[in-house]
């Protein structure tokens, strides 16, 4: 009698097993709220991360050698080789 219900209980445990890991596995069913949470927070990085490449976007279009702003070359030219006269008085312009 126990060879003849070795085999079911077996196939239950496996089953069961597998049953578990579908339901409380890091893949499984309750992990699905924490995979939402994570994705709202990624797609608001995501909008950050859009919105500072579309500023170096910008930022990179007033540098064209073709038609350069002449304020934002001034601008860098100065804050990176430190030229700036005594009487001269610096407003940035950045948030």
């Amino acid at each position: 009698m126990v060879r003849r219900a070795a085999l079911p209980a077996l196939a239950l445990v496996i089953i069961g097993t597998f049953a578990g890991h579908a339901v409380a596995g890091p893949n499984g069913l309750l992990a699905l709220g924490g995979y939402a949470r994570d994705l709202k927070t990624r797609q608001g990085e995501l909008g950050q991360l859009e919105a500072q490449r579309e500023e170096l976007r910008h930022r990179s279009a007033l540098l064209d050698p073709r038609k350069a702003d002449p304020d934002m070359a001034d601008e860098l030219v100065r804050s990176q080789l430190g030229l700036v006269r005594p009487d001269e008085v610096i407003v940035p312009l950045e948030d």
